[in-house]
Order: structure tokens, then C-alpha cells, then sequence
């Protein structure tokens, strides 16, 4: 019974740990570095996109991501009649990948 309690408990720590690494925000410098290089598309773009999508909203916070390997932007936002969306945009191109109300 030891045994098995041992090893749930190191299966759980190892899937805790294991989570870690799929996603990570990116700080202000990387995502600078990344824009330069090309890999990334500027803030601005993904911007316009989502303004495009929720004309008259108003960009409440703007995330740059890294989940298993692919750069996302997550874009909050609030709309004219007081509603929260969500936004995810791919970093590399811009296109959007979600839209929906934040619940």
C-alpha cells in the first residue's frame, strides 16, 4: 500500500512539473527580440485585427505566449455594451485561432 501511495504521489508531482513547460508567458524583451527577427508578428497587427472583430472595444490586456512551441498572442478586451472577449491570435501570422465572451 506504501508502494502505491509512493507512486501516485510521484505520478502527480510529475504532471504538476510536467505542465510547467507547456506554456510561458514572454517578457517585453523577448517578445522585442522576436518581433525583429521576423518570428512574430508587432502588437500592432494583432491589434487592428482584433478591433476589426469588436469594432468600438477597448484592448483591456495583451498576453504573449509560448504553448508547446507556438507564439500566442491572448487578447482581452471589452466591447460598447460592456462585454469581455477573448482573443487568441497566432504570433507567427496574426490569423486568429479563438473568439469567444469571457465568462
Amino acid at each position: 500500500m506504501k508502494i502505491l501511495a509512493a507512486l501516485f504521489i510521484a505520478l502527480t508531482l510529475f504532471g504538476l512539473t510536467a505542465n510547467l513547460g507547456h506554456t510561458r508567458e514572454l517578457r517585453s524583451d523577448e517578445a522585442r527580440k522576436l518581433i525583429d527577427a521576423g518570428t512574430i508578428v508587432p502588437i500592432e497587427q494583432v491589434e487592428a485585427v482584433a478591433l476589426a472583430r469588436h469594432p468600438g472595444a477597448k484592448i483591456i490586456e495583451i498576453e504573449l505566449k509560448k504553448r508547446y512551441g507556438t507564439y500566442l498572442y491572448r487578447i482581452e478586451l471589452t466591447d460598447p455594451q460592456g462585454v469581455e472577449w477573448e482573443l487568441e491570435l497566432d504570433a507567427a501570422d496574426g490569423l486568429l485561432r479563438k473568439d469567444h465572451q469571457d465568462t
